[in-house]
Formats: structure tokens, C-alpha cells, sequence
């Protein structure tokens, strides 16, 4: 859906080389989309590469995953669950000229998306004063299977390329709140907006699977 009107095509805020303000925001939204897809593809090979090891080691991964505390996982995506329903609100504050408000859905973002991190830093924190390392620097003695490193190395891989996903994300909504601020956001345009939103959305979708798949296979 556009968010420009043909009598706008020669705003401020449209490019030089787009005719309308319209093709600017279908073109922006586009490229966006094409981003999204080469991100799935990314994260696609970490999920395949997850299911093979897990039907390698079935056991080992319900075993392993007793390891991780479902509480604050669960805590976890129900935060990101909330950035991602301000991320809407703030595109809705846009589209009825709210500006007040789209910072403040945006500062809220920003906040839950702080929280988040520093629930996963306090559990990685956790699992390394028990010498759950990935890879070889393994020492927990908690798990008797030879292969336990797998599991919290998938773990720490997946989860922490997340997180520097959302760490990009922080950077993003930050931007967008400092030329929300600005007043650069109005019913008439809020591509940025829109653009970050299908960003952040995909974050939360990606934290959506990764929250099952290591949490809640015991």
C-alpha cells in the first residue's frame, strides 16, 4: 500500500531521480524486501544445518536444551514480541500525523530492545561460569555425551548472530526516533518508517523460531 499521493511527487522528501512520490516509496519498499529475502536464505542454512544435527542427535539436543532457562526465553520473546507491536504503532502514529507519538512507540522499541539484550547477556554470562563454552573451550560436566558442544554451539551461533541483528536494529530505530524528533514523518511520508519496521519485524520473526527450536525441545 503507498503512502504518497500523486500531488506530493514533487515534495521535499522525493528523490530526484523518482517521478512520483509513490514510485520512490514501491522502489524503496522493494529493495527492502529483496534485503529480507537474502537474509532468510542466510538464516535458512543455519536452520538446515540445525535440523541435521538434531536428527543426528536427538537426544543430546532435548537433553542439552534443560541447560537453558525457559523462563527468561520465554520473557525474551514476549519483549520482542511488544518492539514489535510499537514498531507498528509508530507506523500508525505516521499515517495519522501523531508525531508526538511516533517517538515515543520508538523510545519504547529502543528500551525492550536494551531489555532483551541484557537478558541474553546475564544467561550467556551464566552458562560460561559453568563452562559451557562453544566449541573446544567446552568444559561443562553436566551433560554425559561427547558431542554436547554441538548443541550450545549452534546455540551461541544463532542466537548471537540475532543479536547482532538487533544490535543493527537499535541503530535503525535510533535514526528513525532522531528524525521523528525532527518532524520529518507525517502522513504523507514515512518510508523510513515502513522500511525499518519490515527490518525490525523480521528480527522478532527469526527470535519467533529460534525460541522453540532451543528452548522448548526437552
Amino acid at each position: 500500500m503507498a503512502n504518497h499521493s500523486t500531488a506530493t511527487s514533487h515534495a521535499d522528501f522525493v528523490q530526484h531521480h523518482f517521478v512520483t512520490a509513490d514510485q520512490q516509496f514501491d522502489s524503496a519498499k522493494l529493495g527492502m524486501w529483496v534485503f529480507l529475502v537474502t537474509e532468510i536464505l542466510f538464516f535458512g542454512g543455519l536452520f538446515t544445518a540445525y535440523t541435521v544435527l538434531r536428527m543426528t542427535h536427538p537426544d543430546l539436543f532435548a537433553e542439552a536444551s534443560t541447560e537453558l532457562d525457559t523462563l527468561w526465553g520465554t520473557v525474551n520473546t514476549l519483549v520482542l514480541i511488544g518492539s514489535s507491536l510499537t514498531v507498528a504503532m509508530a507506523i500508525k502514529s505516521a499515517q495519522l500525523n501523531q508525531t508526538k507519538n511516533i517517538a515515543i512507540n520508538l523510545g519504547i522499541t529502543i528500551v525492550l530492545a536494551f531489555i532483551f539484550l541484557m537478558i541474553k547477556y546475564f544467561n550467556w554470562m551464566h552458562h560460561f561460569s559453568l563452562g559451557i563454552y562453544p566449541g573446544t573451550a567446552y568444559s561443562f560436566t553436566g551433560i554425559d555425551d561427547p558431542h554436547a558442544s554441538i548443541f550450545f554451539s549452534l546455540y551461541y551461533l544463532m542466537t548471537g548472530l540475532h543479536g547482532i541483528h538487533v544490535v543493527v536494529g537499535i541503530g535503525v530505530m535510533t535514526w528513525l526516533l532522531v528524525k521523528s524528533l525532527k518532524g520529518q514523518f507525517h502522513s504523507e511520508y514515512y518510508t523510513p518508517l515502513e522500511i525499518g519496521g519490515l527490518y525490525w519485524h523480521l528480527v522478532d520473526i527469526i527470535w519467533i523460531f529460534l525460541y522453540p527450536l532451543f528452548y522448548l525441545i526437552h
